[in-house]
């Protein structure tokens, strides 16, 4: 079905089912949701290559990563986070470029892209404290949304967001509730933005409970399994080991997994972990019990409001600057339980 075809259903004219499906604000709410559902009834592709002349679009989108995050992109939290966000694109006739540079070459790259009109707007991952990228952007013009939020940055911008500090809190509280005192923070790297934010709502938990927090109880490096497992592992060989912990991910927390096993004890019954980020699709977390105690939020689901988000600001950049913060719920799983009594 060509647009001449899909208007002719609607009983509406080209130029307006045109203007619906790509975005234009003058289309009121009501005609573009009957559009938009008719398009996707009768399996509606826009023709790319006529909006790009008709509109000077690149219907394309940009995701750039330095060399330095490349384990970011190998991380199954990126795939379904790109997976979401693929789905709008498709959805909307975008394409999707993904640039791997070299480290401090984002700016150039942005520029590039820029001076090349190859994409109508950015996607910016990995964000960092006080994140120079922000800037560079809204020096260049170019439409972004940032996933995640930087500490520092004064000015306003667009981002999509999970309340870290919140995860943590009450994971950490869970945690105290159930008797543990001496809690590991087993973190991502402090020097992006996400991970300061989840060691904000360890520590606030354990001071608000009259603790005073434990700085060889806490740890920060790259996500995954093996830095999850030396983190843990050197945690439990102290004289006076936690007897819970709080891992950053999945693969983090599989890392800690192996260091309580390695030491004899029983994750669950001896020692309690809480994971972040546990509805992934190609790392489940279990079957009908989960495996692991988890604060949840969907990676996917965030990608698919940040696209989104991203198309709307394409479609009319004066909408500006949008805001969307998620929040993670607690899944209960089988590694945590009552602290264990003192012998």
């Amino acid at each position: 079905m060509n647009l001449k075809e899909l208007a002719q259903k609607l009983n509406l004219s080209p130029t307006t089912v045109s203007r619906a499906l790509n975005g234009y604000p003058e289309v009121n709410d009501a005609t573009r949701d009957r559009i938009m559902a008719a398009a996707k009834r009768y399996n509606y592709r826009p023709n790319t290559r006529a909006i790009r002349l008709a509109t000077g679009r690149a219907m394309a989108v940009g995701h750039v990563f330095p060399v330095a995050t490349k384990n970011e992109i190998m991380n199954p939290i990126f795939a379904d986070f790109i997976a979401g966000a693929g789905e709008v694109y498709g959805a909307n006739g975008y394409d999707m470029l993904l640039s791997v540079v070299a480290d401090g070459a984002e700016a150039a790259t942005y520029r590039d892209l820029k001076s090349r009109g190859a994409v109508d707007g950015v996607i910016m991952h990995a964000v960092r404290t006080f994140d120079e990228r922000i800037a560079t952007l809204q020096e260049l013009g170019i439409p972004f949304v940032s996933h995640g939020r930087a500490t520092g940055i004064e000015g306003d911008y667009s981002w999509v967001d999970v309340n870290n500090r919140r995860a943590f809190l009450r994971a950490t509280e869970f945690l105290l509730d159930l008797g543990h005192l001496r809690i590991g923070l087993v973190n991502g790297r402090e020097d992006m933005d996400f991970a300061i934010r989840r060691r904000t709502g360890y520590v606030d938990a354990l001071v608000g409970r009259g603790l005073v927090p434990d700085p060889s109880l806490m740890a920060n490096d790259e996500m995954t399994e093996l830095a999850g497992y030396r983190a843990a592992n050197r945690m439990l060989a102290e004289a006076n080991p936690p007897t819970a912990f709080v891992a950053a991910s999945m693969l983090s927390g599989m890392g800690v997994r192996r260091a309580i096993e390695g030491h004899g004890l029983k994750m669950g019954r001896d020692v309690s972990v809480i994971i972040f980020d546990d509805e992934l699709s190609y790392l489940r977390n279990g079957d009908d019990l989960p495996i692991f105690t988890a604060t949840r939020s969907s990676v996917r689901d965030a990608g698919r409001i940040a696209a989104q988000m991203l198309l709307d600001l394409i479609a009319d950049p004066a909408s500006g600057p949008l805001h969307r913060l998620l929040e993670a719920d607690l899944i209960l799983g089988q590694s945590t339980g009552p602290a264990p009594r003192a012998a």
